[in-house]
């Protein structure tokens, strides 16, 4: 009965590839998993219904309906993966008041840094009121490798107070990317580069589990 809510107000971060990828390598391990699809665009559950196996999901965007069944679906699930919505709105708030662990993909821009900044903000803002929950996690998304960027960014979020930032980096992928048209997640493709990818997401998560079983 773990809650766990991908969350950035920056539209383009990652959270719907994180949700999805989240609950098939949950999935795998033969957890009781159950996505809500907070978000408009409904990437996540467009993604889950193309899928060749079945993830269960809901799609859930009103703030009050939110609040009213997130506790239910908590206690009928091993485990409960929210993809929020690409605003610090409303629906982000009730989310965090009910996530055990918030996650905060960025990506390597200026933009992005910002806008996880202020993510961030309202993580503080749920913990006060909550006595340090949710759990947070940040992690630098769709990087490429051997740039300064990269390295810059992951410098800039390093000095992010209030969340633990995670050392795997994910980085930009053709496989991650081709996911979502194959109907399929990383951990389904063959090939170097999907293998390549698993790995990365394999480190990420067991990192962030480490983090709720602190």
């Amino acid at each position: 009965m773990t809650t766990i809510a991908v969350v950035n107000q920056k539209g383009g971060a990652g959270k719907s590839t994180i949700a999805v990828h989240l609950a098939r390598w949950l999935h795998k391990q033969k957890k009781q998993v159950l996505v809500v699809d907070a978000d408009g665009q409904r990437t996540s559950s467009i993604w889950l219904e193309s899928l060749n196996y079945e993830i269960p999901f809901q799609v859930l965007q009103d703030p009050d309906e939110l609040l009213d069944q997130l506790p239910k679906l908590a206690d009928q699930q091993d485990w409960l993966i929210i993809d929020g919505p690409a605003t610090l709105s409303e629906t982000t708030r009730a989310l965090l008041l009910w996530a055990d662990l918030a996650i905060v993909p960025c990506q390597p821009a200026g933009v992005d840094l910002a806008s996880a900044s202020d993510t961030v903000r309202l993580i503080r803002q749920a913990q006060a009121i909550r006595g340090n929950l949710p759990n947070a996690v940040l992690f630098l998304n769709k990087a490429i490798k051997g740039t300064k960027l990269k390295d810059e960014a992951f410098a800039v979020l390093q000095q992010v107070q209030g969340v633990k930032l995670l050392n795997t980096i994910i980085h930009q992928r053709q496989a991650i990317t081709d996911s979502f048209g194959q109907g399929a997640t990383v951990f389904d493709m063959t090939g170097t580069p999907a293998g390549i990818a698993r790995r990365e997401f394999d480190s990420l998560f067991k990192q962030a589990m480490e983090v709720i079983d602190a």
